[in-house]
C-alpha cells in the first residue's frame, strides 16, 4: 500500500483515510503520495463521471477498500447536482468550458466537498478513531458554503468555518451565515484571506496536543491542503478528456491544454496529478487576478508575498500565499522534504524565496501563466456574451482572458479546455456591470435582471437564499481566531 508522506519530510508515513482524517501533516507539511498511479485514459473510454471518480479515488486512495470508495461515490455524487453528467464541457468559440458548478452550492468546490465528508465520515469507521473530528477551514468565498453543505449534521464531525469580512459576495456571504447544520460554525475575520489561512494553519501547529486530548477532539481541514479534498479535483480533468473524445471534438491520445482560474493552487494541481497519472495534458495554464503572485512566480522562480493585496471582482482568487505550491515544489525538486521546509521557512519569515533554475525548468515543462486585471476580466465577460451568448463569472473570465493571452503569444494551437468555477449568477452586480447594464440595488433584482438578460435561470441553490435569516453573526481579529476555537472545543 503506497502511504502519503509529508512535503516537509516528517518520517511517518500515512495510509489515505489517515492522512484525510488529519488534514495536514504532523510536521506542517502536505500530505502527497511521493509516486502517482498510472491510469492511462484508453482504459476509461465509455465511463461515466461516477464510473471514473471510483477507478480513479481507488487508485489514487490507497488504504480505502474498492467498496468503500464505491459507497462514497455513490452518496457524493447524488441528485445533489442539477445534471447527471456533474461536470459537463460546453463549446464557446474555438474554446471548450468545463461547467464546475452545478452542484449544491454553484461553485466547484461541491465536487470535491460532495466526497470529503463521505471519505472522512468512512476514515473515522476505519480507524476507529475515538475523538470528534474538528474542521477548520479558511474560505475566500466558495470553499466555506460547499464545505459547511458537505458537513452539515454529518455525525462524528463539526466544522468552523472563517471567511475576510469584506472579501466575498453578498450571495457568498448568504450562502454560509444562514446555513442550517447543528454542527456548523461560521465566523467573519477583520482581515483578508491569507490572514484566515495563516489563522487556521497556526491553530494546527500551535493548538496544544493536551488541550486536544482533554476535550476529545482532533483538528482536520476541509481545504485542498487536505489530500481528500484535493483527490476527487483530478475526477473532472479525465471526465472533460473523455468527453470531448466522445463528442469527436479530441483524437484519444491527443493533447489538450487546461486554464485554470487560480488562487490556492489545489484546482490546477489536480490537473498536475491527472497528467502524472497518464492524461495526456499539454500545458496547464495558471490563470491569476490583479493578485499575480503566481504568474510572477512562474516566470522568474522567485515566490514574493510583499506585495499590496489588492481585493478585486474574482474574490476567490484573491489570494497571495498559495498553499497547495507546496507540493508542486516538493515534486520539482525531486522530493527533497529539506529544500521545501528552507523554502517555507523562508517565505513565513521574509516573505519570499527562489527555486532553482532546474527545478523551474521542469515547472514550465506543464506551466504557463497568465493575468487579467478586473477591467480585462470584465472585457471578457461583455465579448463572451456578446459574441456567443455565453455568461461567465469574474473567475471564469480571468481564465478566459489569460487562455487568449497564452494562445495568441505562444502560437499553441492545441485544442483548450476553460475551467469555469462558480456560475455566474453568484456574482451578478459584477456580471451586470461587465454588461454595460444599471445595476439594481437589490441583490434579488440583479439576479432577475441577469436572468431577463440571457434566458437563463438563477440556479436552485441561489434562488431565495438572499431571504433567508443569518444565523451567524460574529467578526473577530486574526490573531483572536486561537481562542475562538477553543472556547468551541470546550464540552459544555
Amino acid at each position: 500500500m503506497e502511504l502519503f508522506i509529508s512535503t516537509r519530510g516528517d518520517s511517518r508515513g500515512a495510509t489515505a483515510p489517515e492522512a484525510v482524517l488529519r488534514g495536514i501533516a504532523p510536521d506542517g507539511g502536505l500530505y502527497i503520495r511521493r509516486e502517482m498511479p498510472r491510469i492511462p485514459v484508453e482504459e476509461l473510454a465509455g465511463l461515466d463521471f461516477r464510473a471514473l471518480a471510483e477507478r480513479i479515488l481507488g487508485e489514487y486512495l490507497s488504504g480505502y477498500s474498492r467498496e468503500e470508495i464505491r459507497g462514497c461515490v455513490e452518496r457524493a455524487y447524488d441528485q445533489k447536482f442539477d445534471t447527471p453528467e456533474i461536470a459537463p464541457v460546453v463549446d464557446v468559440g474555438d474554446m471548450h468550458v468545463l461547467e464546475l458548478f452545478h452542484g449544491p452550492t454553484a461553485a466547484f468546490k461541491d465536487v470535491a466537498l460532495s466526497a470529503l465528508p463521505q471519505l472522512m465520515s468512512c476514515a473515522l469507521q476505519k480507524t476507529g478513531a475515538k475523538d470528534e473530528i474538528l474542521i477548520l477551514t479558511a474560505t475566500s468565498g466558495d470553499t466555506g458554503s460547499a464545505a459547511l453543505t458537505g458537513f452539515a449534521d454529518v455525525p462524528g464531525i463539526r466544522i468552523i468555518v472563517f471567511y475576510p469580512d469584506r472579501g466575498i459576495s453578498p450571495i457568498q456571504r448568504a450562502q454560509m451565515t444562514t446555513m442550517a447544520g447543528e454542527n456548523l460554525g461560521v465566523c467573519a475575520i477583520s482581515g483578508n484571506f491569507d490572514d484566515a489561512q495563516t489563522g487556521v494553519k497556526r491553530i494546527f501547529a500551535e493548538l496544544p496536543q493536551e488541550f486536544r486530548a482533554a476535550n476529545h477532539v482532533a483538528l482536520s481541514s476541509a481545504n485542498s491542503i487536505n489530500i481528500g479534498r484535493l483527490a476527487p479535483q483530478i475526477v473532472y480533468y479525465y471526465s472533460a478528456y473523455l468527453d470531448l473524445v466522445k463528442r469527436g471534438k479530441l483524437r484519444m491520445g491527443e493533447k489538450l491544454n487546461f486554464c485554470v482560474p487560480t488562487g490556492n493552487f489545489g484546482d490546477i494541481l489536480a490537473g498536475y496529478f491527472a497528467k502524472r497519472m497518464g492524461l495526456p495534458v499539454g500545458k496547464l495554464i495558471c490563470a491569476s487576478n490583479a493578485n499575480n503572485v503566481l504568474t510572477d512566480f512562474l516566470n522568474t522562480g522567485i515566490y514574493n508575498r510583499k506585495r499590496k493585496f489588492l481585493t478585486t471582482i474574482s474574490p476567490s482568487m484573491d489570494i497571495l500565499v498559495s498553499s497547495n505550491l507546496e507540493r508542486l515544489l516538493y515534486l520539482a525538486l525531486d522530493c527533497d522534504a529539506e529544500a521545501v521546509r528552507v523554502r517555507m521557512a523562508a517565505l513565513s519569515e521574509k516573505g519570499e524565496y527562489s527555486m532553482p533554475d532546474a527545478a523551474m525548468a521542469r515547472i514550465r515543462e506543464t506551466f504557463a501563466a497568465a493575468c487579467a486585471t478586473d477591467e480585462q476580466a470584465m472585457d471578457a465577460i461583455r465579448r463572451t456574451f456578446e459574441a456567443h451568448r455565453y455568461l461567465m463569472d469574474p473567475h471564469t473570465a480571468v481564465a478566459w482572458k489569460a487562455a487568449e493571452d497564452y494562445r495568441r503569444e505562444s502560437g499553441d494551437a492545441t485544442p483548450c479546455v476553460v475551467l469555469s468555477t462558480a456560475s455566474p449568477y453568484k456574482f451578478p452586480k459584477s456580471v451586470l456591470t461587465a454588461l454595460g447594464e444599471a445595476v439594481p440595488e437589490d441583490a434579488a433584482a440583479q439576479l432577475s435582471r441577469m436572468e431577463a438578460l440571457s434566458g437563463t435561470k438563477t440556479p436552485a441553490p441561489l434562488a431565495h437564499v438572499l431571504e433567508r435569516a443569518p444565523r451567524f453573526r460574529d467578526v473577530i481579529a486574526p490573531g483572536d481566531m486561537m481562542n475562538y476555537v477553543m472556547e468551541r472545543m470546550v464540552r459544555k
